[in-house]
């Protein structure tokens, strides 16, 4: 089986956890546009390797957005599902991305706070509290080039688009990024789930995923 013509490729598997990196291209999870989804690949994928005849109990604990690529966490078990959904609203997993972005990034290193309210047809920056859910990440500029800079980023909150939102809004658009502002074009949006931190949530062993391959989709 391929996905979007190539292999998948697991990161890590065991009884309660499948860990993949998404191509960009792909849904984490079905919608009334995409009835295919990086979901629906993966329980072919396993009901076929496996030679399960019933149905396979996946689910993903969060999701990237279709141009974004790398790291997907799915539940395998009811229990891993339960206690890792736990731990993503303590916010105690780590995500560390890495991206392109337009421009010379100054600070080098920072936080950036923005209110963000999504509307019908973007995600779009509100300072209205009352209305809108506070957006934290933390970033650090790994390398500048002419125009761009390799930045790594921390999120603190799970907002819907957050990174490409904020950067933009902070006149830094992520390289590609078309909705968001970006006068760069390129055949794939240049952000990327890097690498996750956290408890298993069975053996409560730490568990740290890398995906290296970076924009090689």
């Amino acid at each position: 089986m391929k996905l979007l013509g190539k292999d998948l490729k697991v990161l890590f598997e065991d009884n309660h956890l499948f860990i993949v990196s998404k191509p960009s291209g792909v849904i984490t999870q079905a919608s009334e546009k995409d009835t295919e989804s990086l979901e629906s690949y993966c329980k072919k994928y396993i009901k076929i390797r496996d030679q399960k005849p019933a149905g396979v109990f996946l689910q993903p604990i969060h999701r990237l957005d279709k141009p974004v690529s790398g790291i997907v966490i799915f539940a395998k078990t009811k229990k891993a599902l339960s206690r890792l959904c736990e731990q993503m609203r303590d916010q105690k997993i780590e995500k560390t991305y890495l991206a392109v972005v337009e421009g010379i990034l100054e600070p080098r290193e920072s936080t950036l706070v923005n209110y963000l309210q999504k509307s019908c047809y973007r995600s779009n920056i509100s300072y209205s509290e009352t209305v809108s859910k506070r957006a934290e990440l933390s970033y650090v500029v790994k390398k500048t080039l002419k125009d761009t800079s390799i930045v790594e980023i921390k999120l603190k909150t799970g907002r819907y688009h957050q990174i490409r939102v904020q950067f933009a809004h902070n006149g830094h658009p992520v390289v590609g990024d078309l909705k968001y502002g970006s006068k760069i074009k390129t055949k794939k949006l240049k952000l990327h789930h890097i690498r996750v931190l956290f408890m298993h949530p069975v053996t409560k062993e730490q568990i740290i995923c890398e995906d290296k391959s970076i924009f090689a989709d």
